[in-house]
């Protein structure tokens, strides 16, 4: 813990003699590369899994492969919800700035945490379409910010059938 105190201490005191540039990054390198479309298919898949454990229930499922289906959608629902708390987490955190980040938006990514956990904690279509929803909106933020107009069209191929936030290019 000292020695982490020294360090800090030594570059401090260079800082002030050579001024560092700050630089700020997803990865730890400025590569500047940020998209919000991981987390909506995150979302999407979201919403396929609790599609599908709907469907699975009304078969009252008693089978040990009904069973082995169920424990699967459950856990690729559950990975996904918290891939869509973090694509939102890295580019909330590192992306946004001040001069594009207003309180709705700091709502906005509040509220996609708190869906992403709630689509967690059941098997629910309506909170899956709520996530989906709000990070459709986060999408649009995000291209806002890049002066990109954006386009909402069907996901292609998805069982989903649901839409998804396309930049304009």
């Amino acid at each position: 813990m000292a020695m982490r105190s020294i360090a800090r201490s030594i570059l401090s005191a260079v800082d002030k003699v050579v001024h560092f540039r700050e630089v700020h990054a997803h990865c730890d390198i400025p590569c500047g590369i940020y998209d919000p479309h991981q987390a909506q298919v995150a979302a999407h898949t979201v919403l396929r899994m609790d599609m599908l454990i709907a469907d699975l229930m009304k078969s009252n499922p008693t089978s040990a492969d009904d069973r082995n289906k169920l424990v699967r959608y459950i856990a690729v629902k559950e990975q996904h919800a918290e891939l869509v708390k973090h694509e939102v987490r890295v580019i909330w955190g590192d992306y946004a700035k001040p001069e594009n980040a207003d309180a709705k938006t700091h709502e906005l990514v509040w509220s996609i945490m708190k869906a992403a956990s709630k689509a967690k904690q059941d098997a629910n279509i309506e909170s899956a379409k709520d996530l989906l929803s709000k990070v459709e909106q986060f999408a649009e933020w995000f291209w806002k910010t890049k002066k990109v107009g954006t386009v909402r069209a069907k996901a292609p191929g998805f069982p989903t059938e649901a839409e998804m936030v396309f930049p304009k290019v």
